[in-house]
């Protein structure tokens, strides 16, 4: 599977109303130092209907970046019913990969 695709369909499994790090997804889909190539992968999310990378922050809990605006995505993960401190979104609604 290429890296995109791999960082999509793990996207897919964020469940609505929860976010996950940029660092997350990359421990999670086996390649622990892609953080940035996450973020660059989402960056060119060819379906974000379909691949919801507005559930995708820093793993400070800042929102991060996003292809139409920090608003847009603020208020997409506000529709989800997700709560934030400022910027950040609060740690309750943080979603951690099952990891064995």
């Amino acid at each position: 599977m290429k890296f995109n695709d791999a960082v999509y369909a793990k996207i897919k499994e964020i469940p609505m109303g929860k976010v996950t790090t940029y660092k997350e997804v990359a421990v999670a889909i086996g390649k622990p130092g892609a953080s940035r190539a996450v973020g660059n992968a989402l960056n060119r999310n060819p379906n974000p209907i379909k691949v919801p990378c507005h559930r995708v922050g820093r793993s400070d809990l800042d929102i991060g970046g996003f292809s139409k605006g920090a608003d847009e995505k603020k208020r997409l993960l506000k529709k989800e019913s997700v709560k934030f401190d400022g910027n950040k979104v609060r740690p309750e609604y943080m979603f951690r990969f099952y990891r064995s």
